[in-house]
């Protein structure tokens, strides 16, 4: 069947992808979605738009209205997440507020009607049935494979977290009354139709949620209906609202969602204090004492003023000149937080060490490419009183998919800690698709050995 595709209004580097991980398509044999890479899942998701159409013409524009006439995608998307699902979800234990959040859009506003404590699969049904309540399940890739894989992928190709919401409304019904978010947002359709409006964002690319009244947002910008395998895009900010029609079948749809808190001014914040670090041990100006009852001032004076203005142009030209961005947190917080690789079985390849041990005379090459960051930062040992600058690999391969997305669940860091002598070797692992280890720019064997050591004991090298 044709595809159909229209504006809703008027190239990463990729690893190699290990044997074990590569595993049958999440939608079955003939899924219309392309796992062999981050890149080619996120042009079949989209399809028949391509990736350079949709970042150029749509991301952070605009909305995006994908039609799509084809059982394929149809029966793909309800294989994500059904109503029928709910009654084995519920047996493993599901706790209001926590999972599930039960709602009604009453008046142009939102009314919770959630109990306290464990969530009963006939208790919810009956508030389904007889309240008309839409059922928002939090986060279904802890539990539902297919969307385990598909935000995996997800993950890798934008370089940001991406979460997901389940929302399940009844005929003739509304959960949330107009509002906007603080992320991309993804909509699939998974289970029979929704009405959906958008409308202009009073805030464009907001950095926080809101509700809007209804009588402060005008006019719909766009209205259409949604059917199963149809998608639809919009931009952070983007006010909206929907509901599932009367005299037809429930409503089923997911919400993936991506970039919060991925600004320019959030990369900004995180890499400052790295860049003023760096700079005030070189610079004696920095380390001079702010001026006598600074601190005391209810206003900042101009002579404070004017030396801020100069540290900040300095930083600027500092950072002309370097090829490496400081990340205090968002590079940690991201590997720290997102989801494992997608794998069948029990995922024994990803924490413990396989195949040959590396040793000097070894040509090997990382893998997991996508699921590790590199960065430099001071050491962060407390024990540690010289602060000196280490390099740092984090990765995700021992991340546990059931606290993805939970914010409230405590995550330790994976990854290793190397002094930063070891910045140019770990470059050319990252940048090569196999290296020798006798190659590896550092100054004895020893130290080439023990580096590839490390990361084979974390999974993240094999001997080619």
């Amino acid at each position: 069947m044709p595809k159909k595709a229209r504006p809703a209004g008027d190239g990463e580097e990729e690893g190699p992808v290990p044997k074990q991980a590569k595993v049958e398509a999440a939608c079955g044999p003939s899924s219309p979605l392309d796992f062999d890479s981050p890149s080619r899942l996120f042009e079949s998701f989209i399809a028949p738009i391509t990736t350079e159409t949709f970042f150029k013409e749509f991301w952070e524009q605009k909305p995006l209205l994908i039609q799509r006439d084809d059982p394929a995608f149809a029966t793909c998307y309800q294989s994500l997440f059904r109503l029928s699902d709910l009654k084995s979800l519920c047996s493993r234990g599901m706790y209001y507020g926590r999972d599930v959040n039960v709602c009604r859009c009453v008046h142009g506003k939102k009314k919770v009607l959630n109990k306290d404590g464990r969530v009963h699969f006939l208790q919810l049904r009956k508030d389904f049935d007889q309240k008309r309540a839409t059922i928002q399940f939090h986060q279904p890739q802890r539990f539902k494979d297919e969307l385990w894989r598909i935000q995996e992928k997800l993950e890798c190709f934008f370089g940001s977290l991406v979460g997901s919401n389940v929302y399940i409304t009844p005929a003739g019904a509304q959960g949330l009354p107009p509002h906007y978010d603080d992320v991309e947002v993804f909509i699939l359709q998974l289970e029979g139709e929704k009405r959906w409006r958008l409308y202009q964002p009073t805030v464009p690319l907001a950095r926080e949620y809101s509700l809007e009244a209804e009588d402060r947002i005008g006019r719909p910008t766009h209205e259409f209906t949604l059917k199963p395998g149809d998608l639809l895009y919009f931009p952070r900010g983007t006010i909206h609202q929907a509901a599932t029609p009367e005299g037809l079948a429930h409503s089923t749809h997911v919400t993936i969602s991506t970039y919060q808190s991925s600004s320019w001014g959030d990369f900004l914040l995180d890499t400052i204090s790295g860049l003023v670090f760096d700079a005030a041990k070189a610079d004696v100006a920095l380390r001079a004492g702010i001026l006598r009852q600074l601190l005391l001032q209810v206003e900042t004076t101009a002579v404070a003023t004017r030396r801020l203005s100069g540290f900040l142009r300095m930083l600027a030209d500092r950072l002309e000149g370097t090829k490496e961005l400081p990340s205090a947190d968002m590079k940690k917080d991201f590997a720290v937080n997102r989801l494992p690789p997608y794998y069948t079985g029990d995922g024994a390849e990803l924490v413990t060490p396989g195949g040959r041990f590396p040793g000097l005379d070894s040509t090997v090459r990382l893998q997991f490419r996508d699921h590790a960051v590199l960065t430099a930062g001071p050491d962060q040992d407390p024990s540690d009183e010289t602060r000196e600058k280490m390099v740092y690999v984090y990765h995700s391969l021992k991340n546990r998919r059931e606290t993805h997305m939970m914010g409230n669940e405590e995550t330790e860091p994976h990854g290793l800690r190397f002094p930063l002598s070891h910045m140019d070797a770990l470059k050319q692992l990252w940048n090569s698709s196999a290296i020798s280890v006798k190659d590896l720019k550092l100054t004895t064997d020893e130290e080439k050995q023990n580096l590839v050591l490390s990361l084979w004991t974390e999974c993240l090298i094999q001997v080619v």
